[in-house]
């Protein structure tokens, strides 16, 4: 029986399929991924969680002409199979094969190229204002990981949004979760919103009252249900959004089809800034990264039938250095009380985790705010404690600024942890940690 994603190339492909047909492309499309990504490492559980998600954007809007930027891109694997790379997507981040993130020089349908986090927004809005500039008309969409919104920038970018009002819809794909889990006020306030009980309740409700109208009960109960559906979609929650001048929608179920086609439908042509909320769940379709969503985040080659990862003999002798430095950290804080651990937003990749474990009260994630996690150093170096910072190497360099002012010339004693470094196999340009030592040697009194 031929599938349906064969005869999906690109959007225009996607549109002449029935509402009704997209929950088997769905299905289609994660059993393509996981089966490429076993084989051929990738990025895996944040991708099987925004397939409906990417299905209904594709077949809302017109990408051709509107345009989508993605945070991150590392969840943009459904993105490149519905826009003419299907037939490439098992070249996955081999050599001259497709990037692993969104790359302008690949296709149209990638604006830009990147990699790193919190620069979405700021991208969406600019491409709105020169729309504004030249007097043309088209959807500018920007889709930022409930991580990536806690990041500066992107808090920068909704503040200026806001007091622009210039066209742009931000889609929140909520997953509770960056690489690991998000931490942070930001994620205690949208974790709130998730698990508010006013829907459920106003839902019961209306139900009861209408128990008591035999007649007009069953279409009012429709209308009424409909009501409630928008309710959910613009209520109480979000007002921290509302507050900064967008439009707030939310959340709604990322994975049921209706409702989300319906909501992108109702919302494109509203003017000015519009914040979208959407629930997802990492690792949707397959149950081993379902469960552990960390752990396959950007697993290596694994088997399909059981999620098991594969390791060669040499490979299990090998002891990582990152789990060196982590025993190593663990071992020093166990005689010296002032040692303490800064990470942002990746205490598995970095190899701080254990440490986190073992002195949790001495352990700090940041979340994706590199320059604060450094800033934050700084403080407490000044107040008599040893920090050890552990950054990945690319993303490091975005706190280039407070290593040089806030670290090196207050002379003060903290331990930068740079992972990842140099050429990287299969990251693609953007993840590249080559900058490390050339940017920061020219620092004063780093050594």
């Amino acid at each position: 029986m031929s599938k349906l994603l064969d005869s999906v190339e690109y959007p225009e492909d996607l549109k002449k399929l029935n509402l009704t047909d997209l929950p088997k492309l769905a299905t289609e499309i994660r059993e393509f991924i996981v089966d490429v990504v076993s084989k051929n490492p990738g990025h895996l559980s944040s991708n099987l969680g925004v397939v409906e998600l990417t299905i209904a954007l594709h077949y809302c809007f017109d990408f051709k002409k509107d345009k989508i930027v993605w945070d991150v891109g590392h969840q943009a694997y459904v993105h490149k199979i519905l826009t003419g790379r299907k037939s490439k997507f098992l070249t996955l981040r081999q050599y001259k094969g497709l990037s692993g993130f969104p790359d302008k020089n690949e296709s149209d349908y990638d604006p830009f190229t990147c990699g790193h986090s919190g620069d979405a927004i700021s991208a969406a809005l600019g491409l709105s204002c020169a729309d504004a500039i030249r007097g043309e008309k088209r959807s500018i969409v920007a889709v930022v990981g409930d991580g990536a919104i806690g990041a500066g920038m992107s808090l920068e970018a909704l503040n200026h949004a806001g007091d622009l009002k210039k066209n742009v819809l931000v889609v929140l794909n909520d997953n509770e979760m960056s690489i690991s889990n998000t931490v942070g006020a930001f994620s205690k306030y949208l974790n709130k919103i998730r698990t508010a009980p006013i829907y459920a309740d106003v839902r019961k409700e209306v139900h009861g009252l209408l128990k008591v109208v035999p007649v007009l009960g069953k279409p009012v109960e429709k209308t009424l249900e409909r009501i409630v559906e928008l309710i959910q979609r613009g209520g109480i929650p979000g007002q921290i959004f509302k507050d900064l001048g967008l439009n707030y929608f939310g959340p709604i179920d990322g994975h049921d089809f209706r409702i989300l086609i319906d909501t992108l439908n109702n919302i494109k042509h509203l003017g000015g800034p519009v914040l979208l909320h959407v629930i997802t769940e990492k690792g949707r379709g397959f149950e081993p990264a379902y469960q552990n969503p960390a752990q396959y985040h950007s697993a290596g080659k694994f088997e399909m039938c059981n999620g098991k990862i594969k390791t060669s003999s040499h490979d299990s002798q090998k002891i990582a250095y990152t789990k060196v430095f982590g025993n190593t950290l663990v071992e020093l804080a166990k005689t010296d009380p002032n040692v303490v651990g800064i990470t942002a937003a990746m205490p598995d990749g970095t190899g701080i985790v254990s440490f986190g474990k073992k002195f949790p009260d001495r352990f700090y994630d940041v979340g994706i705010c590199e320059q604060h996690a450094v800033g934050l150093a700084n403080g407490l170096s000044a107040g008599g404690i040893k920090p050890v910072v552990a950054i990945y190497s690319t993303f490091l360099q975005r706190a280039y600024d407070q290593v040089f002012h806030d670290i090196c010339l207050q002379k003060h004693g903290v331990s930068l942890r740079s992972t990842g470094r140099g050429l990287w196999e299969m990251t693609g340009r953007p993840i590249t940690g080559f900058l490390t030592l050339p940017i920061f040697v020219i620092c004063p009194r780093l050594s």
